[in-house]
């Protein structure tokens, strides 16, 4: 009886910080669309056009581009850079801030595309930029990196091979919106949020083939209060990562396969490494997917942590991992054969996760022997293999369960 109670009290809890959450996201987007309607009525507009960028696809636009980012930096009044239909080939480009003023739109109707020589944009790890900027907006657009061919060289175990760039990266900014962009073909990660504040991600889709490598289609790490909804993302990878020090993350409707699921981590690969807390994964479809919902972590000493997540109404169809911790993630086993994983994992929520698994073990928690887990929580969980009931395994992993719970809680 009192267990009873201890688990509706905790899920009085959950519920009410649930709410107060999605009431500061409500009041925060209201916030940016007001600023950006504003911001628009008084925007000075730049065309790529104007400063020479040729929509032909074979003519370098990347200096067009860069200039047009230049006057809109420098104006005092809100800007907006407009990029009309047609394709634009762009090279590695880097916008900086700081800028004049804090409300610059970036509205595309056309498609970026990246040079086909596949070492181009790889030298410099990055092929689309924006740093220390502060109010900008990205509507709408196609961004294609061409990377079809740099994964054929990695699948084919060649050794010289360039490690690829990323397809667009916001670095230590804040008040970010992106909408409405499709990003394909990335050599690796496609977005990439890092060290940034207060970023709206919505509408986006992602599109790479199944077997690309390392093409994560958002990642997160180091950045706060960042919202990810209603995107579609197919990709070789994890459709969300989610790095150290990232808190206050919300991830909502979201449709992903193929791909590796939505993953926290892997975390702790160095010994001081931040922690991710208050995180909550919503509304999302796992279809034909190596995991669902994932933490990672490498199976060596570490002082970070993982707390107070919520991962909620989740279906899983025919994913091969639906639910999984991982402690002891060591590829290669390089580095860390025999050893414990230091990252501290406890209240974690799995609520309403229906769906069936590809393998038989559908909820697999495989903590730490040093530090195991504690605080999770199963609530109204049904997953099944092959039309039957799924398993579940459980090693070093401490909580409860609540409501109806298939395959049987083994914690």
């Amino acid at each position: 009886m009192e267990m009873g109670r201890t688990l509706q009290s905790h899920g009085h809890y959950c519920w009410l910080l649930l709410l107060l959450y999605i009431l500061l996201l409500l009041l925060r987007r209201l916030l940016l669309w007001l600023v950006v309607v504003h911001s628009m009525a008084e925007a000075v507009m730049y065309n790529v056009v104007d400063f020479g960028a040729k929509p032909d696809r074979e003519t370098d636009s990347t200096m067009a581009f860069l200039n047009a980012w230049d006057k809109a930096c420098a104006s005092s009044n809100p800007a907006l850079i407009y990029v009309p239909q047609g394709r634009f080939l762009v090279g590695n480009a880097t916008f900086k801030g700081k800028c004049s003023n804090n409300a610059i739109s970036i509205s595309i109707d056309g498609t970026l595309v990246a040079p086909s020589n596949i070492w181009l944009i790889s030298k410099a790890r990055n092929w689309l930029v924006f740093e220390y900027v502060d109010g900008v907006s990205i509507r709408g657009g196609v961004l294609d990196a061409q990377g079809n061919t740099l994964w054929d060289c990695k699948n084919s175990d060649e050794s010289n091979c360039p490690l690829g760039a990323t397809t667009l990266e916001f670095a230590n900014s804040n008040n970010i919106a992106i909408s409405g962009l499709t990003s394909i073909n990335s050599q690796m990660f496609h977005i990439v949020i890092y060290g940034c504040q207060n970023v709206t991600v919505q509408g986006v889709k992602v599109m790479a083939a199944g077997n690309s490598p390392n093409t994560d289609g958002i990642h997160v790490q180091m950045s706060s209060d960042v919202t990810i909804l209603n995107s579609k993302i197919r990709t070789g990878d994890d459709c969300v990562s989610i790095g150290p020090g990232t808190s206050n993350l919300w991830i909502e409707n979201i449709a992903c396969g193929p791909g590796h699921g939505i993953s926290i981590g892997s975390l702790g690969s160095a010994l001081n490494e931040p922690g991710v807390q208050n995180v909550t994964v919503k509304t999302v479809t796992f279809r034909g997917t190596q995991n669902g919902v994932r933490i990672k972590t490498w199976g060596r000493p570490s002082n970070g942590f993982v707390r107070n997540v919520l991962f909620q109404d989740a279906v899983m169809v025919n994913v091969q991992n639906p639910i999984v911790i991982d402690q002891n993630y060591c590829p290669g086993n390089k580095d860390c054969p025999g050893q414990a994983s230091g990252v501290k994992i406890n209240n974690v929520t799995y609520h309403n996760v229906h769906g069936t698994s590809e393998t038989q073990v559908a909820v697999k928690f495989n903590c730490s022997s040093d530090y195991p887990c504690s605080g999770i929580w199963l609530e109204d969980v049904k997953l099944t293999y092959n039309n039957q009931v799924a398993q579940a395994l459980c090693n070093n992993a401490g909580g409860d369960a609540s409501g109806s719970v298939q395959p049987e809680s083994c914690l």
